[in-house]
């Protein structure tokens, strides 16, 4: 079978189950737009849209686009909630307060990594976890044995919307305005013409921008309506509707990792190049002691290549050797040449000269392994600090 193709998921029309697949509120919409869709945490996730790919990204970096994704909140209630998230998560819970979202880690006894997320507290005793892809609900529910908290799923689904207009539309489409202060991981309740959502000032672009939360266990819930009042509310700012191929190149340029695909089970977070996140001086979390003792070499690098767009798994060569495979690649418009996230095969190789990588048109092509992020490394255009509006290049 040829590395070249890709496996989607069509919208086709006739009946049938779709065994555990569960389509978002909005899927009208998107089948209507001719979305093609990957499986993200059993649920449908639009990669491509009516847009090309490289329009998005550019509409992404100079306006304002709108992504439905596959991402799945948990509620995490009771008075040991706290108590809960410091003995989950790798970071010391008590110091996230009402109001405020943080960077979620989620690791195995062997101190390897289950799951990466956003945790946002709502209140004292209520946290909402923002998960990427993995078993996340039921490692909640087998360690919540013995405490008094409740796991609950609230059948959430989450939109972002990201680019520097994006602030500009949340102001108009919250009921009352956004909210002061509203900063960088700041998380909010609000309504949308009367219908509850949750608001954070997170993404998954790097780009300035929010997410909402759907609240259907609020009682009457019209998705559709809610996504068409978000199209009526961007018109004045020439809101797109993108797909996850018209920001992977984004997300790989800020090196915000996919779990499962760049990071798994197989290493530990300081080989992910997570260990910035990591407070061994803090609660005693799962996956503590053996972090203690873990390689904290990092395995995954950034990697640039002029000639051409890296192949997703595509092998990484010094001469005759493979010493890497590709695990995200796409091509920016920004950058104006192929951009990747890759996994070496041994930490050693992290500073290796003279790279190929294969790329799409199934030749190898020079390149060279970069930091990770490839800029902004201070996050100055998330956090409202960097407001000029980028060039792009044309397509590759």
């Amino acid at each position: 079978m040829s590395t070249s193709t890709r496996i989607a998921v069509a919208d086709f029309d006739e009946p049938g189950w779709d065994y555990g697949i569960f389509r978002s509120p909005y899927h009208d919409y998107h089948r209507a737009n001719g979305a093609k869709f990957c499986v993200y945490n059993g649920r449908l996730m639009p990669v491509s849209q009516a847009i090309e790919r490289h329009d998005g990204y550019k509409a992404l970096r100079q306006g304002l686009v709108m992504l439905d994704t596959g991402e799945r909140p948990t509620e995490i209630a009771g008075p040991d909630a706290e108590k809960f998230c410091n003995k989950l998560f790798a970071r010391d819970v008590s110091k996230l307060k009402p109001g405020r979202a943080g960077y979620g880690l989620l690791l195995y006894h062997d101190g390897n990594i289950l799951c990466d997320g956003i945790l946002m507290r709502l209140a004292a005793d209520k946290f909402w976890y923002v998960q990427a892809d993995g078993p996340v609900f039921s490692w909640f529910k087998a360690h919540s044995e013995g405490m008094d908290v409740e796991i609950r799923d609230p059948q959430s689904w989450v939109t972002q919307v990201q680019g520097p207009r994006a602030l500009d539309m949340l102001t108009k489409v919250l009921d009352g305005g956004m909210p002061e202060p509203f900063g960088y991981y700041g998380v909010a309740e609000g309504t949308v013409n009367g219908q509850p959502v949750i608001v954070s000032r997170t993404g998954y672009t790097a780009e300035i921008g929010f997410e909402f939360y759907t609240r259907p266990d609020l009682g009457a819930f019209d998705g559709m309506k809610l996504w068409n009042d978000m199209l009526e509310a961007g018109k004045e700012f020439d809101l797109k509707v993108i797909g996850l191929d018209s920001l992977d190149a984004r997300r790989i340029e800020a090196g915000i990792l996919n779990n499962v695909s760049d990071m798994d089970e197989t290493m530990n977070p300081y080989q992910a190049g997570l260990g910035a996140f990591i407070k061994l001086d803090g609660p005693d979390f799962i996956g503590r002691n053996a972090l203690e003792k873990a390689d904290r070499r990092p395995l995954l690098s950034g990697l640039r290549c002029k000639g051409g767009e890296p192949l997703n798994n595509g092998d990484l060569m010094v001469g005759d050797e493979t010493i890497g495979r590709v695990t995200a690649a796409g091509w920016s418009p920004y950058l104006g040449e192929g951009v990747a996230i890759v996994r070496l095969k041994d930490a050693d190789r992290a500073q290796q000269k003279n790279i190929q990588v294969r790329c799409t048109d199934g030749a190898l092509h020079a390149a060279d392994l970069v930091s990770l992020p490839m800029y902004d490394v201070e996050k100055k255009i998330p956090r409202g600090l960097d407001a000029s509006i980028p060039k792009v290049h044309s397509a590759a």
